[in-house]
Order: structure tokens, then sequence, then C-alpha cells
């Protein structure tokens, strides 16, 4: 059975990517999904004089450990001034000093949502730009604007953007 780790660039716990991402990996058959909540793994703000008098913090190796485990990932990124989160950044700029492919070369589904009509694009086409320096291998992408329109009774409910969004799922799970 192969495994898929996702995660929502988030640390709300109200947030609408985690609502998009659980959809989503209910998509995909025969599949351990293993959830990775921001919120589990606390960090300090990445610096560089924080690493020399401290290490690595054990929530970033327990984190990366996970990683190695997985066949591929499935990441919602939230969108905080047109990029990521600040404890998105955080938690890469701390895996990336473990190991700069914290992607692993693997294949990845990127998604992004948002209230508003453009779902998130901006930083999924940030995300795409530079996941791949860290060893993502980007299979497809999905943006879902209007959140609170095309989102109901947890699933995607506008035609287009379902029948997208399992175009894709397919797509991301048939290269794992």
């Amino acid at each position: 059975m192969k495994k898929v780790i996702t995660m929502a660039g988030s640390n709300s716990q109200k947030s609408i990517n985690k609502k998009l991402l659980s959809y989503t990996s209910g998509l995909l058959e025969n599949t351990k999904i293993i959830s990775i909540d921001l919120n589990d793994y606390v960090l300090p703000i990445y610096g560089v004089d924080y690493e020399e008098e401290n290490g690595i913090p054990t929530a970033v190796r327990r984190l990366n450990e996970l990683m190695d485990e997985a066949d591929g990932f499935m990441i919602s990124l939230a969108e905080h001034n047109g990029s990521y989160t600040a404890v998105l950044k955080n938690t890469i700029d701390w895996l990336s000093r473990v190991n700069i492919k914290i992607w692993r070369e693997k294949p990845l589904l990127l998604l992004a949502t948002s209230p508003g009509g453009r779902g998130g694009k901006t930083v999924l086409e940030s995300a795409k730009a530079y996941f791949p320096f860290l060893g993502a291998k980007v299979i497809a992408d999905f943006s879902l604007p209007n959140f609170y329109d095309n989102f109901k009774e947890k699933k995607v409910v506008a035609g287009n953007f379902k029948k997208e969004v399992e175009k894709k799922s397919i797509e991301f799970y048939n290269q794992l």
C-alpha cells in the first residue's frame, strides 16, 4: 500500500486548506494517508545563531524521519499576503537543514484554496517554482476559488472543480 503524507500549510484550527486536503486525500484509494498537522511540530523561528547554539530541534528530526516514509506528498497551501504562511516557511527552513530535498524527489500534488476568486493562485505559482528545488516532483496543481461557494458538506460541490480535482488526484496517484 502506498503512503502519502498530507500537510496543510496553515496552523489554523479552522483552516479551509485542511478541509480541501482532507477531501482530496479521501479520493485516493488503497493509500495510507499520513496527515501532518503543523501544530504538532511547534518550532522556534529558524536562525543560524539559534541552530549553532541549540542544534536541530527534535521535532524537526521526527518530522524529517516521517517524511522518509512517504511515497508521495499532497500539500494544500494557505496564502498570507500572496505568499506562504510563516509556519510553513519556517518548517521548510528547518527541514532543509536536515535534508535540502525535503520532498525526496517524490510525486507531489499541490492544492490551494481561499475565500476569494483567485483561490490561492499566487502562492501556488510560487510553490510550483520553488518546491522542485526542494526535491518535489510536482505532478499537478489545483486551485479552488471562492471556497465557501464551491465547498459544502465536506466536499467540492461545483461540477467543473470537482471533475478537475478528481482528474488531478488520479494523475497524482498514478505517479506514486
